[in-house]
């Protein structure tokens, strides 16, 4: 990790998004899958939207025809590498590492045939839009239906100069299973990295309704953070974070109060019952979660008290640009609050530090403001 001063740079945000136009997939599939994919149908009565996949309706917002219309400009606007910098630069960030909004459904795609065609659609327009800017690196969609389309994907992107492959959280079948193999071998001979966002995958909980009633919304975004856990013991007990010693994974929007938690329950097994503990590793799980795992934060008071326990390798921060419940444009203030008891290296190193190394940022951006020495690549 690099020992430059670190009291004077412009953190990197590694938990951004962009907000996709609502017919993305609907204009660039093939007329056959168009009714599958992601897609908005306007209701003529109100003017409201309704977010659709394979038929269902996923989302539902009331909004007049002129509102909706200026919400579908500025989703467009906020995918051109302009405004990202002039975001950017207003909240006080050096660069970003991008998501997609829409697109988190997209693994909750039964038909597989659309599912792979959905993430090469994101991914192709990502890169025509946001491909060529030092200061934004996108994490690209994997098509995990079948294992080949997986590897495919993954090789393509990293051709493309994607920072990361992006899996969902929850896999199907689960990820400690023997089928992705070939994947995480694929992924770690490009050297991505692996992100994984909170409420992704078929199963997940993140952008579903768990419980229902009085106190349900709070309920549900809890269960939603226990992927977090689960996917870090599965990646750690079953050996192939130990088989892949150089491959990071991030888990997106988890926060990072748990990871003390998880890595000293799943030694306090190890330790205690030898037995049942297979495989065997040559480490206690903790070893390589502290790693090879990192997760994201906005707005976490219990990570930032958990670091001597953790350490600030595992943690990265992220402004969630541009929803609603992120920190943009306030997030100097948010992190000299949170930060305010933070020893400068690891500050610097949960800022910047560990999205340099693991994203493949250059450290020169981190030192001038976003909007004033942004330079087109590629």
């Amino acid at each position: 990790m690099s020992s430059q001063d670190p009291s004077n740079f412009f953190p990197i945000s590694a938990d951004a998004h962009v907000n996709e136009p609502y017919d993305l997939w609907y204009e660039r599939l093939p007329r056959s899958m168009r009714d599958l994919a992601p897609r908005r149908i306007e209701q003529e009565s109100d003017g409201g939207w309704t977010l659709r996949i394979e038929g269902d309706p996923m989302t539902w917002q009331t909004v007049s025809r002129d509102k909706a219309e200026e919400i579908a400009a500025n989703r467009t606007a906020e995918a051109t590498v302009e405004v990202r910098l002039k975001a950017m630069a207003e909240d006080g960030v050096g660069a970003e590492i991008i998501y997609p909004t829409i697109g988190l459904y997209v693994w909750d795609i039964k038909d597989e045939a659309v599912g792979e065609a959905s993430c090469r659609a994101y991914n192709d327009w990502m890169h025509e839009r946001l491909g060529k800017c030092d200061r934004i690196k996108l994490a690209g969609m994997i098509p995990t239906w079948q294992v080949d389309s997986a590897i495919h994907e993954v090789q393509r992107i990293a051709e493309r100069g994607f920072a990361s492959a992006m899996l969902p959280i929850v896999g199907t079948p689960p990820w400690n299973d023997a089928i992705y193999e070939r994947l995480w071998a694929a992924i770690a001979e490009t050297g991505l990295a692996v992100t994984m966002h909170q409420g992704t995958g078929q199963g997940a909980t993140g952008g579903g309704v768990v419980y229902k009633g009085p106190g349900s919304p709070a309920a549900n975004i809890l269960t939603a953070q226990t992927q977090a856990p689960r996917t870090a013991a599965l990646l750690a007990a079953s050996g192939v974070l130990e088989r892949y010693p150089e491959m990071h994974v991030v888990l997106v929007e988890v926060n990072g109060g748990w990871l003390a938690w998880c890595m000293e329950v799943l030694d306090e097994f190890a330790r205690a019952n030898p037995r049942w503990t297979k495989p065997k590793l040559r480490e206690l799980p903790s070893h390589y979660i502290s790693q090879q795992v990192h997760c994201t934060f906005q707005n976490d008071p219990i990570a930032i008290a958990n670091l001597p326990m953790t350490g600030a390798k595992s943690m990265l921060w992220g402004n969630d640009y541009p929803h609603d419940e992120g920190t943009h444009p306030r997030s100097r203030e948010v992190i000299e609050h949170l930060f305010a008891s933070v020893d400068e290296e690891s500050r610097h190193q949960i800022l910047a530090g560990n999205a340099i190394e693991i994203f493949g940022f250059d450290p020169a951006i981190t030192r001038t403001p976003a909007w004033e020495s942004a330079r087109p690549t590629g």
